[in-house]
């Protein structure tokens, strides 16, 4: 019988040596394999074996090692549309600083797998990244999570307490519970919302939930991987996944856990944000009280003990692309302290 969330350790690196800078876009949109076969990364990609109710699922990271270490490792996890791609500017300078970055993709995004059927929750994505950890040789670490990986690293730093040195949460989402406002969706909803999706419903929804209606040539990088997916003959699988993890975002919530949290914390919040799931299901009366980050992210820094909150005031949903300097020196400004 094998043992739940085993790791066969794949060391499987893709030559994969790209572009290192969220921004440089030279490709229109192409078509992208389910797992992102025909998509480079900015780091060299390993693999992790799981076994997850009855399946092997390859769970994808990269593992960025620094020239002179300073004998911290720091995670990088992403959000709903995205993968650990996006990170490629961030985790340059944290390894320059002398930090391991880990950035796991996980089950369901990015280069892992596109299970037919999971059981998505919280809990088993926190277990599946401690696995990550565990498989690459990592103690301590310094966790970051970032819009709905906001969500899975609280529940990681919830399980897990022991192992995590610092947290730094950037606009993640379910700060607020959803379902309270929001009509239910059954996964089958979701999926066909999913299967209507393509380049310009991804642009439009980004700009105004994420970009307070302002698009930049710098923003394109962030449509290829999920427009690219709407391109290929098996989106139907990648969709699917996608309202499974929608699903366990809307009954999940994580925001009346905070005030347990009890590793030092700090919230960096682009106040521009009004990034809210649900939002198109809902009166404009209802909408208009969802997402409001200025206030969400007060609210929660004061449920956090031993936390901190950094405002950007010209950033939205983004702020480690949209505004990046300010992001990294708040960033640093805390680990270093």
């Amino acid at each position: 019988m094998r043992r739940s969330f085993s790791v066969v350790v794949a060391v499987l690196l893709s030559a994969t040596m790209a572009r290192a800078e969220v921004g440089t876009r030279t490709d229109s949109i192409v078509p992208l394999g389910v797992c992102l076969e025909n998509y480079n990364y900015a780091y060299p990609v390993k693999y992790i074996t799981l076994d997850i109710q009855h399946q092997e699922l390859k769970m994808a990271y990269m593992d960025v090692q620094p020239l002179h270490p300073n004998g911290h490792t720091i995670m990088l996890l992403h959000g709903k549309n995205f993968c650990g791609a996006y990170w490629g500017p961030t985790a340059k300078v944290l390894a320059d600083k002398g930090y391991r970055v880990i950035i796991p993709d996980q089950i369901g995004f990015g280069k892992s797998a596109k299970p037919s059927m999971l059981q998505y929750t919280f809990q088993l994505m926190a277990a599946a990244t401690k696995a990550v950890l565990d498989s690459a040789g990592v103690g301590k670490v310094i966790v970051l999570g970032h819009s709905m990986g906001g969500m899975v690293s609280t529940r990681f730093v919830l399980m897990y307490p022991d192992r995590v040195e610092k947290f730094i949460l950037e606009n993640p989402i379910g700060l607020e519970d959803w379902k309270l406002k929001v009509p239910y969706q059954s996964v089958d909803d979701w999926y066909r919302s999913e299967l209507k999706q393509n380049e310009a419903s991804y642009k439009k929804y980004m700009t105004e939930s994420y970009f307070h209606g302002e698009w930049r040539p710098g923003y394109d990088v962030l449509l290829e991987v999920p427009a690219g997916w709407t391109l290929s003959p098996e989106y139907s699988r990648v969709a699917w996944n996608s309202a499974l993890t929608y699903d366990m975002i809307f009954t999940q919530p994580v925001c009346y856990e905070f005030d347990k949290i009890r590793v030092p914390t700090l919230l960096i919040i682009g106040q521009l944000d009004r990034t809210a799931l649900g939002k198109n299901l809902v009166p404009d009366s209802v909408a208009r009280t969802m997402g409001n980050y200025p206030v969400l992210g007060r609210m929660t820094q004061a449920k956090i003990p031993n936390s901190r909150l950094v405002e950007i005031p010209d950033a939205g949903h983004v702020p480690h692309v949209e505004a990046f300097d300010e992001f990294i020196q708040a960033l640093f400004h805390f680990l270093n302290d």
